[in-house]
């Protein structure tokens, strides 16, 4: 069986990562997915959150999607994001500031629209912040 799977993360933008994983996890919308080398072929949503990848080399990496799909095959996995930043490039101030006045904007309730919008920018600013905390865990601070 072989031990590392290729993998490339992207996003309408640009190609995030690209490279040979031992293990990725990620969130899809039936639950927590674990995908390991041979795994079998799968096409998944992904939530918004953090996706972490183990490397050859037993290193981590973290990034956040914001959505989006993921597909399965043998020797291959590819992760479609809307949005993919690695997580270390994410802002928690920022995340915090979205979340805050999201609240705020679900709280006027001005009209239907707005509120979905809130809802989803709240929803977004959250699993920014969920990877952030993984980050720390991750590092012990």
């Amino acid at each position: 069986m072989a031990t590392s799977v290729d993998c490339d993360i992207v996003s309408a933008e640009e190609s995030i990562f690209e490279g040979k994983v031992e293990f990725i996890s990620l969130t899809g919308t039936l639950g927590e997915l674990g995908i390991y080398p041979g795994h079998t072929p799968l096409l998944s949503e992904v939530k918004p959150g953090p996706v972490r990848l183990r490397m050859e080399s037993g290193e981590e990496d973290i990034f956040y999607v914001s959505g989006g799909f993921l597909e399965v095959q043998p020797h291959k996995v590819i992760l479609m994001a809307d949005t993919a930043l690695r997580a270390a490039d994410l802002n928690e101030a920022a995340a915090e500031e979205a979340s805050r006045q999201a609240e705020q904007a679900m709280a006027d309730r001005s009209s239907e629209f707005e509120y979905s919008r809130a809802a989803g920018q709240l929803a977004e600013a959250a699993a920014q912040l969920r990877t952030l905390r993984q980050i720390r865990q991750k590092l012990g601070k």
